[in-house]
């Protein structure tokens, strides 16, 4: 029976499915192909998380169905972790649940809050989660466009202004997947405001909170008090310590909120594997030098990937935040649109980066690239988007192309 269900007639083909096919038809061609596209971390957690991992799953009596909100020390932990980087006063009973994931999080408090045909106002470009989540929920999404040479207070009024009916909720993500971009209390202040006088609740994503290189550490929605009247912030362990296939993040923030949240979720799942939850309390709470080795990695690989384009002739943006750098399309391929610039670099470089049109409309100007490949192979993906830029540029003119040269 071919049958056409409503839910998955909304959303649209995976943008990135065909830069993941032709990846994988080169790799099995034999190819080396060098891979920027998803922000997937290549490091391991730190060993004493490893090592409390080990040693809870030796306990017998740790394998039966956990807790659905998290257990009691891994809330405490997240707590603890807002009080001491934040110097915000968290409950951990009622005002933070520990989540599958970010993603996990913000697809279920969609759910909760969500009435069919309710309007939900998200940023363009953003991650696909961030509309899709309320897309499946029944809601209608409309985008705020974001970006260098936008107003974004102007769009964010103009988008209540012609809402029918009043927009639900506002989602915000800072540091920025994609673009790295970055705001500050007085930012999050004027949203505040802004939602307050609306009555729009604030969905913040802070889970690039603690992958940052340059000026002061990314500040939370919640530090702004009157923010705990709205908003909920979603966290996660995937980036901070190289646990993203743990799936373990928190949603922090007002109590109906999370209460919402946790009462969806006591009917989905039991809670993610304990021993990944004592191992994810042993990572708050224990030393931190992982994080400082996994932000000085990241900025490493930025420097490199930013001078080494810049000397190919592609001026990039250096990131101050996340595991990404946005980067405009060069001019004389921004005719092409960021999908099939993606998938000719892909060719012609043997370098995978992700479609900015994946993210939105509004981010088909740019392709992301993830921090996720060693500095030897990010030299290597220079060297080669550097002899294809040149055979391009060399062939437009009707010269011979510059050939790449070994390190």
């Amino acid at each position: 029976m071919d049958q056409q269900f409503h839910k998955i007639r909304r959303l649209p083909p995976y943008i990135f499915a065909e830069v993941n096919e032709m990846k994988a038809r080169a790799r099995a061609a034999g190819e080396d192909i060098i891979d920027f596209g998803m922000g997937n971390p290549d490091q391991p957690p730190a060993p004493h998380i490893i090592e409390k991992l080990r040693e809870t799953a030796l306990n017998p009596k740790v394998h039966r169905y956990s807790n659905s909100r998290g257990i009691p020390g891994l809330r405490k932990a997240q707590a603890a972790y807002y009080a001491r980087r934040f110097n915000v006063e968290v409950d951990p009973a009622t005002e933070t649940i520990v989540t599958l994931g970010s993603k996990e999080g913000l697809a279920n408090l969609s759910s909760a809050i969500t009435t069919p045909g309710d309007v939900i106002l998200v940023p363009n470009p953003s991650y696909p989660i961030h509309p899709f989540g309320f897309i499946i929920a029944g809601a209608a999404v409309r985008n705020v466009p974001v970006g260098a040479d936008q107003d974004f207070f102007a769009a964010l009024e103009r988008a209540v202004q012609h809402s029918v009916p009043k927009p639900t909720a506002l989602v915000l993500n800072f540091p920025n997947n994609p673009t790295a971009a970055c705001v500050d209390l007085d930012f999050y202040a004027q949203v505040v405001d802004f939602c307050l006088f609306h009555g729009i609740y604030i969905l913040s994503d802070l889970a690039y909170g603690e992958v940052y290189f340059d000026g002061n550490p990314p500040p939370s929605i919640l530090q702004i008090r009157r923010a705990w009247d709205i908003a909920v912030e979603f966290t996660s362990l995937s980036k901070t310590y190289n646990m993203p296939g743990w799936r373990i993040g928190f949603a922090t923030g007002n109590k109906n909120l999370i209460g919402a949240l946790a009462r969806v979720k006591s009917y989905l799942d039991y809670g993610a594997f304990t021993p990944i939850q004592v191992a994810a309390t042993a990572a708050l709470n224990g030393d931190q030098t992982c994080v400082d080795v996994m932000r000085a990695l990241y900025k490493e690989r930025r420097d490199v990937l930013i001078d080494g384009l810049a000397t190919a002739g592609w001026e990039v943006p250096s990131p101050p935040a996340t595991m990404f750098a946005w980067a405009p399309i060069p001019a004389q391929y921004r005719h092409l649109g960021s999908l099939e610039f993606s998938k000719l670099l892909l060719d012609g470089a043997q370098v995978a980066v992700a479609p900015g049109i994946g993210f939105g409309e509004h981010g088909d100007g740019h392709v992301r690239i993830g921090l996720v490949e060693n500095v030897h192979r990010t030299r290597q993906a220079i060297r080669n988007i550097k002899s294809f830029l040149s055979s391009s540029t060399s062939e437009a003119r009707g010269e011979e192309p510059e050939q790449a040269s070994g390190e």
